[in-house]
């Protein structure tokens, strides 16, 4: 459902086709319109996109290119349509693990202006975090009477992050999907962004959602729109540059394992010389690179910067050596890179900037989502005075 690229809210795989999945009453279905302004124009709908991204750790190229990139494409064809795109950066998520209070608090801002420097545009997305806009935890309380203990059970999620330690696990890791389906629904939601990992709780979101529907209120007047999931464009799998079986991640040890969005041009050109690579030259073919998981990785981060598939970069280095490839592969890095970099330390520098920047987009999630707050404390009977 957007996010923590591999964690939590993610990214789509590249594998995943693009489109928009429907569901059914038990299953999904994929349907591939061309890009999300058609989509709007033929349903004569306002499409609202709403995605959340978690504020951990320094954001790198696996980061941008899996998940950012794609941001910024989905906010400029929903403005373009007329639709509305909502991104929060998801600080109440975060505090469902282990965690270093300052460190989140230096996180939450390094992300917001992580995403405006890639190309996040505040006029046209409503950027906040979640901890500005209280409807969001208030509305998961609401939810929690009509989401089931069996359905919670069945999140993979909460298992694989628990591991053996269920017992020892905080209660917000368990409802964690009770707090993403709300911070859909509050918004009501016409599409979200995710990935594989996301469909189980994009599901329970819709299960939610109708429930709440069906229980307590008419069907010619719900309370919630139960939202489509979106698989936006193949996103770029970018994996560490000292393990091309393993994903670029902030938990890697080593730096010299990615690219940080922040590093300047001296190092990212010593990190991408010193990447893991094989003694044979690239191929001229695509079905040279099979069984060479580091060379994958270096071709697919050039095709996906320059905007080529495999086959046109292979026709232009093919037949050559790592020693030419790799500074190629550098120079386009630096350059595509230096410009946020640069924005990134100006914005970091700016502090009231970045208030300003999250306080508008909260006001503006305070506006949309209030009326559906008072919706549903209304549908369940509670007195409000």
């Amino acid at each position: 459902m957007g996010g923590r690229p591999g964690d939590g809210w993610s990214a789509p795989k590249a594998s995943e086709p693009a489109g928009f999945l429907k569901a059914g009453p038990n299953s999904w279905h994929l349907c591939q319109p061309p890009c999300l302004t058609q989509f709007i124009v033929r349903k004569n709908i306002l499409m609202r996109v709403v995605s959340g991204i978690q504020p951990t750790g320094k954001p790198h190229l696996g980061n941008y290119l899996g998940a950012i990139v794609n941001y910024v494409k989905l906010q400029d064809e929903a403005a373009e349509a007329g639709g509305e795109c909502l991104i929060f950066l998801a600080d109440l998520h975060a505090i469902s693990m282990p965690h270093n209070p300052a460190e989140l608090h230096a996180a939450t801002l390094e992300m917001v202006a992580t995403l405006v420097a890639c190309g996040v545009d505040p006029a046209k997305t409503i950027l906040f975090n979640q901890a500005q806009v209280p409807a969001h935890a208030e509305l998961q309380w609401l939810l929690n009477g009509t989401a089931r203990m069996g359905w919670l059970n069945r999140m993979t999620q909460f298992k694989d992050k628990s591991g053996k330690n269920r017992e020892g696990a905080s209660i917000a890791l368990f409802t964690y999907p009770v707090l993403q389906a709300a911070d859909v629904l509050l918004y009501q939601a016409t599409h979200v962004p995710v990935g594989d990992d996301q469909k189980q709780h994009l599901e329970l979101a819709r299960d939610i959602a109708q429930k709440f529907n069906n229980d307590f209120a008419t069907e010619d007047a719900p309370v919630f729109t139960l939202p489509d999931p979106y698989i936006p464009p193949a996103a770029a799998r970018i994996m560490s540059l000292r393990d091309g079986a393993a994903k670029m991640s902030k938990s890697d040890p080593s730096e010299m394992s990615r690219v940080n969005l922040i590093d300047d041009a001296d190092t990212i050109m010593k990190k991408v010389k010193k990447a893991k690579t094989d003694p044979e030259p690239l191929p001229s073919e695509e079905a040279g690179l099979a069984g060479r998981p580091e060379a994958i990785n270096l071709v697919s981060i050039y095709g996906a910067l320059t905007g080529r598939d495999t086959a046109s970069v292979l026709a232009e280095f093919g037949g050559q050596g790592f020693g030419t490839f790799k500074p190629a592969l550098g120079e386009v890095l630096v350059e595509t890179l230096a410009p946020i970099s640069a924005q990134f330390r100006e914005l970091m520098q700016d502090r009231e900037a970045l208030d300003a920047i999250l306080a508008r987009g909260a006001a503006k999630a305070r506006e949309r989502g209030g009326p559906t707050l008072e919706a549903t404390y209304k549908a369940l009977g509670l007195v409000r005075g």
